[in-house]
C-alpha cells in the first residue's frame, strides 16, 4: 500500500454540497446545469399544458423543441452557456413571442404556480435557497419582461439582451 498523503477535504476532491455558501457557483450550476434545467423545463411544460388556464397559451401549437429551447434560455439567464442567443435568438425574439396578448394576470399567476410545482417535481425545491432564487427569477420574468408589451409584439424594441439572474437577483436587464 502506498501513501497518498493527508486526507483531502470533500471540496478538494470535487464534492460540493448543493448551494454551499463557501463555493461560488452559478444558479445554473446549482440547478444541475443543462440536464437539470432540461428536466425542469419538461416538468413545467407538462404542468402548463395540462393547466386549464395556462394551456390556452399553447392552444395554437408550439415549437417541437420548446422544452429544449426553454431550458437553454433559462440556462443563459441563470449563468450558463449562451446557447440560446447563439442558436435561436435574443431577448427581443422571446419577448415578441409573449407579447400582444393583452393583460393575463391569472395566467401569469398560474404559470408561476406550475413552475413552483415543477421545482418540486424534479427535486429542486429541496434546497430552500435554490428554490427561492429560481422562484424569484421565474416570477420576475413572467410578470415583467414577458408581459411588458400587452398591445402589440411590434412594440418590442430590437436588440434586447437576455437578462441575467444570480443569487443576488437581477444582474442585468434588457
Amino acid at each position: 500500500m502506498h501513501d497518498t498523503g493527508p486526507p483531502q477535504s470533500p471540496i478538494a476532491i470535487g464534492y460540493r454540497a448543493p448551494c454551499d455558501p463557501d463555493v461560488v457557483e452559478t444558479v445554473y450550476e446549482a440547478a444541475g446545469g443543462a440536464d437539470g434545467l432540461l428536466r425542469l423545463a419538461g416538468a413545467w411544460h407538462g404542468r402548463v399544458t395540462s393547466d386549464e388556464v395556462v394551456s390556452h397559451a399553447f392552444s395554437h401549437g408550439f415549437h417541437p423543441e420548446h422544452t429544449q429551447r426553454l431550458a437553454a434560455y433559462w440556462a443563459e439567464a441563470l449563468g450558463g452557456p449562451m446557447t440560446f442567443s447563439a442558436e435561436w435568438g435574443d431577448e427581443t425574439s422571446v419577448v415578441r413571442m409573449h407579447s400582444g396578448n393583452g393583460p393575463h394576470d391569472e395566467m401569469d399567476r398560474r404559470a408561476i404556480a406550475c413552475f413552483d410545482q415543477a421545482l418540486a417535481d424534479v427535486g429542486l425545491a429541496d434546497d430552500e435557497r435554490l428554490r427561492q432564487v429560481l422562484h424569484d427569477y421565474f416570477a420576475w420574468a413572467t410578470t415583467t419582461t414577458m408581459c411588458r408589451y400587452h398591445r402589440s409584439a411590434d412594440d418590442v424594441p430590437a436588440g434586447l439582451a437576455i437578462p441575467h439572474w444570480s443569487w443576488a437577483g437581477l444582474d442585468s436587464a434588457p
